[in-house]
């Protein structure tokens, strides 16, 4: 146990940013570890505000992903109630046209039925009828037979005799010639076809109910839009062209940064005291891309002038080194604190840190390798991915700038315009498509694995380059606006 040598009394730990410190109790000196070295409160002060307000950040943006999803879930509540109600409507419906549809087989049965029968009933009528006159006459013959037998007279004999031989019209001839013309009814019977009918609306199928899950092993959650910046400031002598952005969070501060290529300049925007603010640093010519060199600087590429300038964040813009690269640089991306990496128009450089070139990445087993490399980045591995316009490609480097994989794709998946790249605290790989107006995911590996935002999600006309922060949050450069997405 460490004791204080002014007051002999054990020492309590605390726990400060990454490192941990010893204080005595009674006179709150602390005793760094790391840097064995004894400092006062006091002196801690700045850093501790520093890392509370970073926490503090921290803190806001979760509670902005929550309420975010606070919201979308009441939306989908509020939907759900109403594909509910839709869907019982539509199930209704279709229960109701296949019980009017049962009803009208029903009625054309009853009508066949009744028209049958009505025959039936016809031609039994008929025959009663004729019957009936069929005995009449049968009476009558009877009657003139029995008059000449009465009378006995030899004229009303021969009369009644002729009558008969002469071949008087039997009613079963009259029958026998209409029989001929109409097929008769012999009987009517109703056969029920109970099982056929059961099994029919056993196999009924009304309708399907499909359930789609998320897949949580290979698909990002949901963007939704949090918030848009306009970068047009007082002084933009047109309307910006936003190229590059980075995201840092400097004393506590979520600054954003952006290049400008038509007003050349570099931009920050950021919130202090509740007021949004901006600061803007003039270049003489156009840059291109930005990388985070630590936690308050960053290098940006001033291609025409074959510069690459370090700029200090307060968050306000300052301006700290210059120095000048053998051609002009696009994208940019720091591999760690002793090299660079630099696309230009047909090579990706690795460099030093005074702009020296160290090693020309131009070829893969023969062939070119890029043509327009003008975005990069660097993901948790320490490798470097470069999208290249030109080849319609995501190349993955070693720091070395050894090929570890190439994603292009031809035919429908193909990449039209790939711009932007960043990665995920997963490691998935975004990319824009100004072609196609999209974002698209890649696993690590640089398989596809979906089109994460796309036209029809957002009304943009424009899409350049694309920054994923450690807190998880999107932004997006859409020519004058940057877009911050959250994921829910």
């Amino acid at each position: 146990m460490i004791k204080c040598t002014e007051h002999k009394s054990n020492r309590v730990e605390f726990h400060f940013g990454d490192c941990g410190k010893t204080a005595c109790q009674t006179c709150c000196i602390i005793y760094h570890r790391a840097c064995k070295t004894v400092v006062t409160i006091e002196s801690m002060k700045p850093g501790m505000k520093a890392a509370l307000m970073e926490k503090r950040l921290g803190m806001e943006k979760r509670v902005k992903v929550r309420s975010k999803k606070v919201d979308i879930r009441n939306e989908k509540l509020q939907s759900n109630s109403r594909i509910t109600e839709s869907a019982v409507q539509n199930i209704r419906s279709i229960c109701q046209t296949a019980i009017n549809k049962i009803k009208q087989k029903e009625t054309q049965l009853l009508d066949e039925l009744n028209n049958t029968t009505q025959t039936y009933a016809g031609q039994l009528q008929a025959d009663v009828k004729l019957e009936e006159i069929e005995m009449q006459m049968y009476r009558q013959h009877c009657e003139f037979i029995d008059q000449a037998l009465v009378s006995d007279c030899e004229m009303d004999l021969y009369d009644a005799y002729q009558a008969w031989k002469s071949g008087a019209v039997e009613m079963e001839d009259v029958r026998d010639t209409e029989a001929a013309d109409t097929r008769r009814i012999d009987d009517i019977i109703f056969t029920p076809d109970t099982d056929n009918v059961l099994k029919v609306l056993d196999n009924l199928q009304l309708g399907e109910i499909d359930v789609t899950y998320q897949d949580q092993e290979q698909y990002l959650p949901s963007l939704v839009l949090g918030d848009t910046i306009d970068m047009r400031v007082s002084g933009d002598e047109e309307d910006p062209l936003l190229c590059d952005v980075t995201v840092l969070v400097v004393d506590g501060v979520q600054t954003c940064v952006v290049t400008d290529d038509n007003n050349k300049c570099v931009k920050s925007f950021f919130t202090r005291n509740n007021h949004s603010c901006h600061s803007k640093l003039p270049l003489g010519n156009a840059p291109h891309g930005i990388t985070q060199l630590n936690e308050k600087q960053v290098m940006v590429a001033v291609r025409d002038s074959h510069q690459i300038v370090t700029v200090e964040l307060t968050p306000e813009l300052v301006l700290l080194s210059t120095i000048t690269t053998r051609t002009g640089y696009y994208s940019l991306a720091v591999l760690n604190p002793s090299s660079l990496a630099a696309g230009t128009w047909d090579c990706v450089d690795i460099l030093d840190m005074a702009g020296h070139v160290l090693r020309s990445v131009t070829t893969y087993n023969g062939d070119s390798l890029f043509t327009r490399p003008w975005y990069m980045c660097v993901n948790n591995e320490g490798n470097l991915l470069v999208s290249d316009w030109g080849k319609k490609s995501v190349t993955c480097l070693t720091s070395e700038g050894d090929v570890v994989w190439k994603y292009a794709p031809t035919g429908d998946k193909g990449l039209g315009y790939p711009h932007g790249i960043t990665t995920t605290s997963t490691g998935d790989i975004l990319v824009t498509d100004r072609n196609a107006n999209m974002v698209i995911q890649l696993t690590e590996s640089g398989e596809f694995v979906s089109e994460l935002l796309t036209f029809e999600d957002i009304d943009l006309t424009d899409m350049w380059d694309i920054f994923c922060d450690k807190y998880g949050f999107l932004f997006l450069c859409t020519g004058t606006e940057v877009n911050e997405y959250v994921f829910v």
